[in-house]
């Protein structure tokens, strides 16, 4: 594939993972996208020549705030300096004063009988937070299941390679759990494990002096299971960390994994699992036993909650 169909391939996958595409066709020295945008059809066009130079066009799109936002996630740019974008680009700034890089951390599954404890870490910093609190980036748990998918595929495009994501399969998870308590430790300690973990792995890809995340603890759980790495960061621990775009980011991503897993669980075993850990759960729970044995539920569960002490 020469240059050109890369960076067009490219643009396409980046479009179908944000907007809908509703038509896409070549015109003369390019290509042209149509896209809706909330409740309108807008024209991008991506235009090269023969040494196969690209440039995009975006004067079709009348939405500043998404023009703004596509330019940024294809070109993984900031804001760019014409006048009349000038009242966004002032009001976003305004949100980012005196702010510092940092990376955040949540996790999705903790309060969920089936399925995996994953854990995600985001780094973000003024270019990533301006184009992330434009998207509508906010704690998962205020979100729908649908749109957390469609959001984390944009926090994946703009925070490229400046991201983590932990899975702990149920098969894991239970294993360090009784491990941990057989060791007089508890939840909080598996919990710090997968926090310290994406940090760690975050720190592998980028160089950060500070770290946040929702309290659950205090804060020398995550320390102390720091590595190398991580053993020089300032970590805050803070009640309702989602208001950190960094936290509210790694919960999406976090949540966004949780629902992959919990729909291929699904598909693999025949059984909708369902999410929390209610009176349902125990009728799921029970059903899966007899298809499969009660041997197999560690595979599917967290074996922990008082919902086994129910089949």
């Amino acid at each position: 594939m020469d240059k050109v169909s890369t960076i067009l391939q490219e643009v396409e996958d980046k479009l179908k993972g944000i907007f809908d595409i509703l038509e896409i066709k070549d015109i003369n020295y390019g290509r042209q996208f149509k896209i809706g945008i909330k409740n309108g059809e807008y024209i991008f066009r991506v235009f090269f020549n023969k040494k196969g130079d690209i440039k995009y066009d975006y004067s079709q799109i009348k939405d500043e705030k998404e023009k703004i936002k596509l330019k940024a996630i294809l070109e993984q740019t900031g804001f760019d300096n014409e006048s009349k974008n000038l009242n966004i680009v002032e009001e976003t700034h305004s949100k980012i004063i005196n702010f510092k890089p940092i990376i955040g951390t949540d996790e999705s599954g903790k309060g969920d009988y089936f399925g995996p404890l994953v854990t995600a870490g985001v780094y973000v910093d003024t270019r990533t937070k301006s184009i992330l609190d434009s998207s509508g980036i906010k704690d998962s748990k205020k979100i729908r299941d649908k749109k957390i998918i469609e959001l984390a595929l944009i926090i994946k495009n703009v925070c490229r390679g400046q991201y983590a994501v932990i899975e702990i399969t149920p098969n894991t998870y239970n294993n360090l759990y009784f491990k941990f308590k057989s060791e007089g430790k508890n939840l909080n300690t598996l919990l710090a494990w997968s926090h310290a973990k994406a940090i760690e792995e975050v720190l592998t890809k980028v160089n950060c002096d500070d770290a946040v995340s929702d309290k659950f603890a205090d804060e020398r759980y995550i320390l102390s299971k720091l590595q190398e790495k991580g053993r020089g960061i300032n970590l805050v621990q803070e009640h309702k960390a989602e208001s950190y775009t960094a936290v509210a980011a790694a919960s999406i991503l976090a949540r966004a994994r949780f629902l992959e897993r919990m729909k291929k669980m699904s598909i693999e075993y025949d059984i909708e699992f369902g999410k929390g850990a209610s009176e349902r759960i125990v009728e799921q729970a029970k059903d899966f036993i007899k298809k499969y044995g009660k041997e197999k539920l560690a595979s599917v569960a967290k074996l922990h909650f008082k919902t086994t002490n129910q089949l």
